[in-house]
């Protein structure tokens, strides 16, 4: 299939990236998925129909050799990195913690860069990041001072693919998933399986153990909102730089116009203005929130006639 887009997801073995898979191939006839983890993960039920679609493979990513056998064939239209060690388990082995959650990450990382440079990437993070917090979290307002090994270890590789996407290395994608409840089968090694386990346990008879007080707040979302917010993100168009808008609508050409030449009187008065505003209140009013950047410049073009 000379169309075909071949998709990449790491971790696939767990909930979450089994569950992904389905709707990725239902999103589009073109998509070929990729599935790995320690162990060869199963072909999802609600895929069998797509087998021919879908390649399983078992990879321990913890070793560059193998990491390097995954990536080298063929450019992936998009990465989802799932894999790693759960909270409860970072926290009891620092160790294996740090080579999972961080040195396997970086590995398929520079491995995506050096071979495929500009790959997008949709990194699941955690809300682990921000570490404990009066009141509602501001994104934008909040410094991430994780007090777990499991926060640390993300937040170390948000870090990181931030700065290769600053580079253009790469197109990141990074988002902070909640506590999804509720988790089918057996209780996992993360702090917050618990809150699967009340429900699902108790609908099936089954005693199980409540390790937090009964009035304790968390933030949770559904398996379902969290799939698709997860193809959502691929969707994104990376165009959040103002050239890379230009090149898009008025293609490279257009981007050669313009000439880098730094005024420091200039660019103090600029960096002086807060590039982030949040503006929940305004929208809470019904005031509109604004397109993207190709969106203006396509109107301006427009204009011109």
């Amino acid at each position: 299939m000379t169309n075909e887009k071949h998709i990449l997801i790491t971790g696939a073995g767990g909930f979450i990236g089994q569950e992904l898979v389905a709707p990725l191939l239902a999103s589009s006839p073109d998509i070929h998925v990729t599935i790995t983890d320690l162990v060869e993960p199963p072909v999802p039920q609600a895929a069998k129909s797509e087998v021919g679609r879908i390649t399983s493979l078992a990879a321990d990513l913890t070793l560059p050799d193998v990491v390097d056998k995954l990536i080298r064939p063929r450019r992936f239209e998009a990465v989802y990195l799932l894999h790693g060690l759960m909270s409860g388990g970072s926290e009891a082995d620092l160790e294996l913690g740090l080579k999972v959650n961080v040195d396997s990450v970086r590995a398929v990382l520079d491995t995506l860069r050096k071979l495929w440079p500009g790959t997008k990437v949709i990194f699941s993070s955690s809300c682990a990041v921000y570490g404990p917090c009066d009141g509602h979290v501001t994104e934008a307002g909040v410094i991430p001072q994780p007090r777990s090994s499991y926060g640390a270890e993300k937040l170390i590789i948000e870090l990181l693919l931030n700065d290769f996407s600053r580079r253009g290395l790469l197109d990141g994608r990074i988002v902070r998933l909640p506590t999804v409840v509720v988790r089918p089968g057996k209780p996992s090694a993360a702090a917050s399986s618990f809150a699967s386990g009340i429900v699902r346990e108790s609908l099936q008879g089954i005693p199980n153990i409540l390790p937090v007080p009964r009035d304790i707040s968390m933030w949770i979302c559904s398996p379902a909102t969290v799939i698709k917010n997860l193809i959502r993100v691929k969707e994104i168009p990376g165009d959040k730089r103002f050239l890379d808008a230009v090149e898009q609508v008025g293609g490279k050409e257009a981007v050669q116009l313009v000439k880098d030449e730094e005024d420091e009187a200039l660019f103090k008065i600029v960096k002086s203005w807060p590039p982030w505003f949040d503006d929940s209140r305004a929208r809470g009013l019904g005031l509109e929130a604004d397109g993207t950047l190709v969106d203006a410049v396509k109107a301006f073009k427009a204009r011109l006639g």
